[in-house]
């Protein structure tokens, strides 16, 4: 199950739905303990930073996504909810984001039509897997007016008066400024990438409790050998 994490900040059907048409079993969920039992979870993000980042906290859900991206489950952080996973934003300076990644988020340039709501052309910056999917320059669908520093995570860029952070990744945190859930084919192709990461990062877990199982036997104390266990 995917857990769309719902903190009360707008419109989060969209981002549901969209996993839905590939599929996906998902839920919008606003208990920390749900968000914990998820396969892969889903942070998406409309409006501004310091008032998502005080709903996230405020809900108590933010020691359930820290814990969840700790552990490795595959995570999704879309727009305000990837710049969420950065030290802070200069939209709101006094509210700190999660600090998961490294680097602040910065407005887009002076000079510079804000926000950038428009198709955008990716340049990918790196290998990762997010993108494998789609064609090494897609279009991809923006609505931003800030965005995050160029960082070793970075696996993407657009131009809009320079280079704009567009995508990170590290490990099985992903992050998309642009909107893949408004993004086309496109957009379902990388969520669909997503989809199948939780798949398979479900299916090792479940692999490893099934084999746990078979050396501690049904009932947690014999071996199948019939050996004791000590304790």
């Amino acid at each position: 199950m995917i857990a769309v994490v719902d903190y009360g900040i707008g419109n989060l059907r969209s981002a549901q739905k969209a996993l839905e048409h590939l599929g996906a079993e998902t839920a919008l969920v606003a208990d920390p303990d749900l968000v914990a039992a998820a396969d892969g979870v889903v942070l998406p993000g409309v409006g501004a930073f310091g008032p998502c980042a005080r709903a996230l906290h405020g809900r108590g859900l933010e020691p359930a996504v820290r814990d969840a991206i700790g552990r490795g489950v595959p995570f999704l952080g879309i727009c305000v909810g990837y710049q969420l996973l950065y030290e802070g934003s200069e939209e709101d300076p006094a509210t700190s984001g999660l600090g998961i990644l490294p680097g602040v988020v910065r407005a887009l340039p002076a000079g510079e039509k804000r926000p950038q709501m428009q198709w955008n052309v990716l340049t990918p910056t790196r290998t990762g897997a997010l993108l494998s999917s789609v064609a090494e320059r897609p279009w991809v669908y923006f609505v931003h007016s800030y965005a995050p520093e160029l960082t070793e995570d970075t696996v993407a860029v657009c131009d809009y008066g320079g280079p704009i952070v567009a995508a990170a990744e590290r490990g099985s945190l992903w992050g998309t400024q642009f909107h893949p859930e408004k993004s086309g084919t496109t957009g379902l192709a990388i969520l669909g990438t997503f989809v199948a990461a939780v798949g398979a990062a479900a299916g090792r877990s479940r692999s490893g409790s099934s084999a746990d199982r078979a050396v501690d036997g049904p009932d947690g104390g014999h071996r199948p050998d019939g050996e004791l266990r000590a304790g």
